[in-house]
């Protein structure tokens, strides 16, 4: 089986570590494999670093970038794949059609499409959540062109990551006992750290020595900054920006914390759960596929989240990881998948 996987790589998130994990976990099960991705990207350094896979690197400045198609264009000349793999909106509209390969696209957010989106003329649809397939579902996509399977993560290697600590209280000159809660995430809407924001105030009176620390980065970092600011919080709320060794932030947690207001899956909770660490979430798009209802606030709701958080770091329950959220797991059904179209 041959199959060509495309990311157009913009950024190194949750979504580009699946790429990479299942491209690294097909190649265990010797399927043969070329990810075209863009040239220099984080997701191209990764799968190189893993091996097995090889890496048609491109150049890909904008969405549907000319380059790119050419690129693709002749990699399936030349590989002659049966798999065409699509992990995002951009690599699904460069995806050619009409050919003998089939079309596979994996949906990881639960945004609606739209009446004439691409993801209409696919042979078929990965979904990383039940939430995500319904949204599809309901946009008019039928359910049986969606198959649902839910990202995995490698508990060893998060583990391995976190060995070496961050030291984030130091880094922070605060106390090797202060109560921590972490969020990793993009400051972007739908991660909706405004909420978080507000649960930090609403628990400064119950919890005075809590503090909270965000990782991540992006454009909605001003007005966070300035969230913080009015509610008088910037002893208590640290905007850590990117950190590259998350896996080890979390780890010196005491309760890891998502805000969300809409999620396809939330695989950085996968993270927390392979680390021991107990978690607080709103209940958006597909985390209670992950959680239990015990742990879970409603989506905005910054006095229950806080709430949550300051009865957490009282009696802490943190939850195993669910067998089914490897990446073994995922590759195989991924796997599964290609040969049904087969």
């Amino acid at each position: 089986m041959r199959v060509l996987q495309i990311d157009s790589g913009r950024e190194w998130r949750g979504g580009q570590n699946q790429v990479r994990l299942l491209c690294r976990e097909l190649a265990r099960e010797g399927v043969d494999q070329v990810l075209v991705t863009k040239r220099g990207s984080e997701l191209a350094r990764h799968t190189m670093a893993d091996g097995g896979t090889e890496v048609a690197e491109t150049s890909w400045g904008w969405g549907l970038d000319p380059r790119a198609w050419f690129r693709i264009d002749r990699l399936v000349a030349r590989f002659k794949p049966d798999i065409l793999h699509a992990h995002d909106s951009h690599a699904l509209g460069m995806a050619p059609r009409g050919g003998d390969a089939r079309v596979v696209a994996t949906r990881r957010v639960d945004f609606h499409v739209g009446r004439f989106s691409g993801w209409r003329r696919t042979d078929r649809i990965i979904a990383i959540s039940r939430a995500i397939k319904e949204i599809l579902a309901t946009d008019g996509v039928p359910a049986t062109e969606i198959t649902v399977i839910p990202s995995g993560i490698d508990p060893d290697e998060v583990r391995r990551a976190a060995v070496e600590p961050a030291r984030i209280r130091a880094l922070l000159r605060l106390a090797s006992t202060t109560p921590l809660a972490v969020n990793v995430a993009a400051l972007v809407d739908h991660k909706d750290q405004h909420t978080l924001i507000r649960a930090a105030h609403s628990a400064r009176a119950a919890r005075p020595d809590l503090h909270w620390a965000i990782a991540g980065e992006g454009k909605l970092r001003g007005s966070l900054t300035a969230e913080i600011a009015r509610l008088g919080l910037a002893d208590r709320v640290h905007l850590l920006g990117y950190v590259d060794r998350a896996d080890a932030l979390i780890r010196e947690a005491d309760v890891f914390v998502m805000s969300s207001k809409e999620e396809g899956l939330g695989s950085v909770i996968l993270n927390a759960l392979a680390l021991g660490k107990p978690v607080v979430a709103t209940a958006a798009g597909g985390i209670p596929e992950i959680l239990p209802a015990a742990a879970l606030v409603p989506v905005g709701d910054s006095a229950a989240l806080a709430r949550k958080v300051v009865a957490m770091l009282k009696h802490p329950s943190p939850v195993p990881l669910p067998p089914q959220f490897t990446a073994s797991a995922m590759a195989h059904s991924v796997l599964a998948v290609y040969h049904s179209l087969l």
